[in-house]
């Protein structure tokens, strides 16, 4: 889990579409979610995870250039441990956890991990988590907890809107002028905040309109401003939009690279003056985290 780029994209893909998951290797995402979930209706589950399993065990974990998740489905269905059953066995990168309360999903989740690899051979602690830590009533009450759970497995937080508004009987969660409603915005920021209070990264939920580009490139820019570092894709179209839009400017690398020499050239100073502004530590943190990503991605 250590050692590659922080994802950018990742892209769900119906683990009961045959048609789909056979275009998956050329879609360009950091990482793909074979969803047993939400996408796939109760009558054709075991046959996506038959689907999962063949498409993960034709992939060996050791030959991927693309990171290989799998959204299972969630305790309160009966279906979790079935679903680690058949696709454990075929390493996936990761696990999505969907609809989970709090810390306490995650580490049962993990446990359930533990004696799965102990049983194919994986590599212990090596398959990821990322809950989607906002579709409860619950859920935005224990994000702070991430921070001090100890969740060794923990690769990200997400969030969604969508099954929140269905757990509050919500008939829209959008306001008026088509923004997130309040609810929504606050628990976004509470899932921004705890990613970076635990130290993983954090993950822009879905543009659900994938036809539209540039509202989707306007949002992952504002996503990325904010701290988050990736997007959930819901269309294989949106994936160079988002691989872009997470990656930082030519300017910004530019620009950092000044105020890290500005800082070099004043050892042992907490400001420096650049362009006739005042910048101290926070500025530096920031150009450092810029020029770490251009690193990562090999741009700039």
């Amino acid at each position: 889990m250590s050692g590659r780029p922080p994802l950018r994209s990742l892209l769900f893909i119906p683990g009961d579409s045959e048609k789909k998951l056979a275009k998956v290797d050329g879609c360009g995402a950091d990482a793909v979610i074979l969803d047993l979930e939400d996408a796939v209706a109760p009558a054709n589950k075991p046959a996506a995870r038959r689907l999962v399993a063949e498409f993960l065990a034709a992939r060996p974990r050791e030959g991927r250039s693309l990171r290989i998740w799998v959204r299972v489905n969630p305790f309160d269905t009966g279906l979790t441990l079935e679903d680690l059953a058949a696709v454990a066995g075929g390493a996936p990168d990761g696990i999505m956890q969907p609809k989970t309360d709090g810390p306490a999903d995650v580490a049962r989740l993990s446990h359930y991990l533990d004696a799965f690899e102990a049983a194919n051979g994986t590599a212990a602690g090596s398959t990821g988590i990322i809950p989607v830590a906002t579709e409860t009533a619950r859920a935005p009450f224990h994000l702070g907890a991430f921070a001090t759970a100890g969740l060794a497995r923990l690769a990200g937080l997400t969030w969604g809107a969508e099954d929140l508004a269905a757990a509050v009987g919500a008939s829209t969660n959008r306001g008026a002028d088509g923004e997130w409603a309040f609810t929504y915005k606050m628990a976004r920021s509470l899932c921004l905040l705890a990613a970076h209070a635990a130290g993983v990264p954090a993950i822009e939920t879905l543009h659900g309109d994938f036809r539209d580009e540039e509202g989707l490139r306007a949002s992952c820019r504002a996503a990325r401003s904010e701290g988050f570092t990736g997007r959930l894709a819901i269309h294989p179209a949106q994936v160079a939009a988002i691989n872009e839009s997470f990656l930082p400017s030519e300017a910004e690398i530019a620009f950092a690279r000044r105020v890290q020499a500005a800082f070099a050239a004043a050892p042992g100073t907490g400001t420096v003056g650049l362009d006739g502004k005042m910048l101290d530590i926070p500025h530096l943190k920031a150009a450092q985290r810029v020029l770490a990503q251009a690193e990562a991605f090999g741009v700039g």
